[in-house]
């Protein structure tokens, strides 16, 4: 195995069975990790602070039968930073990944920020969209990231940037730790982040019950950001869509990861 760009957590085969590309989009640079192979085709969206590479345990899970194509999001991961982060310029980079992909349609996964995004996406091409797994995210999103904004900087050490970060997120923000000339800091700015957020708050229950497609939504038991009784309510006002809560909290394909590849595994083998 090889450690690819100094991220100890995400390793790739030598093989590479999992290998890095990029395309471009409105001048932007957006960088993508691809399993390739012939399966079928899922595209994993992060959340906010994450990035593709999360999601490479999924894509060894489901190897062979499903080719997971995970994105860096503008502002996140390898892509290109930006200037605005509305709803409509993450819709419009989705658009233009699906048809950089040569794709007609495809299931999306998306969690937190990309769970919004694929239900969106969905909302408006209906059409591409085969199936959605929407993880921890609600019709309605009113979170301050405000508090990111204590992780701005180099830090001159990596274990300086591990405190700063502190326990609760550092499993979530690994892959995101970047060294370079000026020391330690993240590959996203946190001031792009709070506006990306402030660009997210919204109520979204129009394009959550705008299509009836296949749908897994799902839970952390744990999640600080939604609630059992709003996502039952997703569940019940939306066709053809179930509900699974899994232990951990909003990232449960990091805390329960054995648990997510099963019911993702499961809902894709009734597609």
């Amino acid at each position: 195995m090889a450690v690819i760009w100094g991220i100890p957590s995400l390793l790739i085969s030598d093989d590479g069975s999992m290998d890095r590309h990029e395309f471009h989009h409105n001048g932007l640079t957006l960088s993508y990790w691809d399993a390739s192979g012939d399966g079928r085709v899922l595209i994993a969206l992060h959340a906010h602070f994450m990035e593709a590479a999360t999601f490479a345990p999924l894509a060894a899970e489901l190897a062979p039968e499903w080719r997971v194509v995970a994105l860096d999001q503008r502002g996140h991961g390898d892509s290109d930073h930006t200037s605005t982060y509305t709803r409509g310029d993450y819709i419009a980079d989705l658009e233009a990944f699906v048809d950089h992909l040569g794709l007609g349609d495809a299931v999306l996964l998306g969690n937190s920020l990309g769970g919004v995004n694929a239900y969106q996406f969905a909302a408006r091409h209906p059409e591409r969209v085969r199936g959605l797994i929407v993880e921890d995210i609600g019709a309605e999103v009113w979170d301050d990231l405000s508090f990111v904004l204590a992780w701005e900087g180099r830090f001159a050490t990596r274990e300086a940037l591990v405190e700063r970060v502190g326990p609760r997120f550092l499993p979530y923000l690994q892959d995101s730790f970047r060294q370079t000339a000026d020391g330690w800091g993240l590959a996203f700015d946190p001031r792009d982040v709070v506006e990306s957020g402030r660009c997210l708050a919204g109520d979204y229950w129009n394009d959550w019950l705008a299509t009836s497609c296949p749908t897994l939504l799902l839970r952390g038991r744990d999640s600080r950001v939604t609630t059992q009784t709003a996502t039952e309510e997703m569940a019940v006002r939306r066709p053809n869509t179930s509900l699974r809560v899994l232990d951990g909290g909003h990232i449960t394909h990091v805390d329960d990861p054995a648990g997510f590849a099963d019911a993702v595994r499961e809902f894709l083998g009734n597609l």
